[in-house]
C-alpha cells in the first residue's frame, strides 16, 4: 500500500512516543518523522503530564497556531508500563494541547475503546441494550459510575472530534459514542481482514464451495457479526450455528444449541469450525464452548477473536485441546509478546491491522492512496506447527502480506 498524502495537512502521535502501533500506523500513511520529533511527552518534577507539540524555537509569529489547519490523530493502544487510566487521561490533555495549538481536527484511534465494560448504570435509562434490563441486570451496576459515557463526554470536551475504533461489542457505547460525537463515531469492524485470511491461508479445511466448514455464533448477541462474516466469506455451502449460554455462577455458564440456529449437528461431523467473538477474558466460555462442539468430531477448531487481553488464568485454561487454534488482531499490541501469548504460543496467529487502520484513516481524511485489498500482516510463533507448511514458503506468503 502506498500513500501519496500531503504530510503536511495531518500528525500523526499517540500517548506515548515509543508505541509501535502508532508508529507503524503513521509509516504506513506516509509520516516519516518519529512520534518523538513531533510531541515532547514532558512530565513536571510532581509527575504532572504535560505534552507539548514541538515548533521552532525562533518562530514568534506562529505561537499558538503552529497546527492551524491540520489534523492531529492520536493512536492510543494499551501498554505493559501505563495503566488505561493513565493512559486516557493522557488523551484527554493532548487532544486539548492540539486544539489549543490549532488544530482543525482532532481524530483518536482507539483500536480496543478504554471503558466500554462500564456500558450501563444503576438506572433502566442508563445504557441501552439488545435486550430488556431487569432488576438483576440494574443490581449490577448498583454504586457503580455510567463509565462509557463519561468517557466520551471528557474526550468530546477535551477538543476530540472523531473516534475511531475496531470491533466494539456494545450496542450502548456505540449509541453513547454516536449520540457525543454526532455521528462522528467509526467502529470498524474486519469482516474482510478475516475473510482474506481465511480464504487464503490453510488455517481451514473445507471444499470449494465451503462444503464442511461451519461458522459459529457463541450467543445471540454475536450472530449478527458471524452472519456478515458468512455473506463475507461468500461461501454457499458452508453452515451457520449459533450456541446459547446461561451463566449458572459468576464463572460458570452451561452451553447449548440455541433454537434459533439456523442447522443442527446433524450431517456436521468432521466439518472444520471457526468460532467468532469480540473479546476474551476469562476464556471460561471459550473453552466450554468448543468442548460443547466437540460432538461433531471437527477436523480443525479455530477460535476467531478481535480482542484478545485473557488474564493467565483464561490463557492458561485456553491451552485446553478443544481449542485447536486462536486467530486475533493485534487490537492490545502486547499480544504480540511471545511471553505475553505463554504457552498459547503454539496456536496463536496475529493479524497485525496498522496498515488497514491508516488505510481508514486516509478516507476518513479524503487522502490520496492506493488501496490494498488485504491490508494486514501476520504474526505467527514457529511453534505453530502450521507455520512449517508449505504455504508458508510459497507465492501465496507474499500474497497474504
Amino acid at each position: 500500500m502506498t500513500f501519496s498524502a500531503n504530510q503536511s495537512t495531518y500528525v500523526v502521535v499517540s500517548n506515548s512516543s515509543d508505541n509501535p502501533f502508532a508508529i507503524d500506523v503513521a509509516y504506513a500513511m506516509g509520516q516519516r518523522e518519529d512520534i518523538a520529533d513531533l510531541i515532547s511527552m514532558k512530565q513536571f518534577m510532581n509527575s504532572e503530564f504535560c505534552p507539548r507539540f514541538i515548533s521552532d524555537e525562533t518562530d514568534f509569529d506562529n505561537i499558538g497556531r503552529t497546527l492551524k489547519g491540520k489534523s492531529v490523530i492520536i493512536v492510543s493502544t494499551g501498554s505493559h508500563t501505563k495503566s488505561r487510566q493513565e493512559l486516557a487521561m493522557a488523551n484527554l490533555i493532548i487532544a486539548r494541547a492540539a486544539k489549543e495549538n490549532g488544530a482543525e481536527r482532532v481524530i483518536l484511534v482507539e483500536p480496543d475503546l478504554f471503558y466500554s465494560a462500564q456500558d450501563r448504570g444503576p438506572h433502566l435509562d442508563l445504557g441501552q441494550t439488545h435486550f430488556e434490563r431487569d432488576i438483576n441486570d440494574v443490581k449490577k451496576f448498583d454504586g457503580q459510575p455510567f463509565t462509557a459515557k463519561l468517557y466520551a463526554q471528557l474526550l468530546k470536551f477535551s477538543g476530540v472530534d472523531t473516534v475511531m475504533t475496531i470491533h466494539n461489542h456494545s450496542e450502548s457505547v456505540q449509541k453513547i459514542f454516536s449520540d457525543v460525537f454526532e455521528g462522528d463515531f467509526h467502529n470498524l469492524i474486519p469482516y474482510q481482514i478475516y475473510a482474506h485470511y481465511l480464504l487464503n491461508s490453510n488455517i481451514l479445511s473445507y471444499g470449494e464451495d465451503g462444503e464442511g466448514l461451519v461458522l459459529c455464533a457463541p450467543d445471540k448477541g454475536a450472530r449478527d457479526f458471524v452472519k456478515e462474516m458468512f455473506k463475507t466469506l461468500g461461501l454457499s455451502k458452508a453452515k451457520f450455528i449459533m450456541l446459547d449460554k446461561e451463566r449458572t455462577a459468576e464463572r460458570k455458564v452451561d452451553i447449548t444449541l440455541h433454537k434459533e440456529s439456523e442447522h443442527t449437528f446433524d450431517g456436521l461431523d468432521g466439518s472444520s469450525i471457526v468460532l467468532f467473538d469480540d473479546m476474551v477474558r476469562t476464556g471460561s466460555t471459550v473453552v466450554k464452548s468448543c468442548q460443547f462442539l466437540q460432538q461433531i468430531n471437527p477436523q480443525r477448531m479455530v477460535f476467531a477473536v478481535s480482542h484478545f487481553y485473557a488474564s493467565d488464568e483464561g490463557r492458561e485454561r485456553m491451552a485446553h485441546p478443544a481449542i485447536g487454534e486462536i486467530l486475533t488482531l493485534n487490537t492490545l499490541p502486547t499480544i504480540l509478546n511471545r511471553d505475553e501469548q505463554g504457552r498459547l504460543r503454539k496456536k496463536m496467529v496475529v493479524l497485525k491491522v496498522e496498515k488497514w487502520l491508516a488505510q481508514e484513516l486516509c478516507n476518513l481524511l479524503n487522502l490520496p492512496q492506493t488501496q490494498e485489498a488485504n491490508p494486514y500482516k501476520i504474526d505467527m510463533s514457529s511453534k505453530n506447527p502450521r507455520f512449517r507448511r508449505k504455504i508458508w514458503f510459497s507465492e501465496e506468503l507474499s500474497e497474504l502480506k
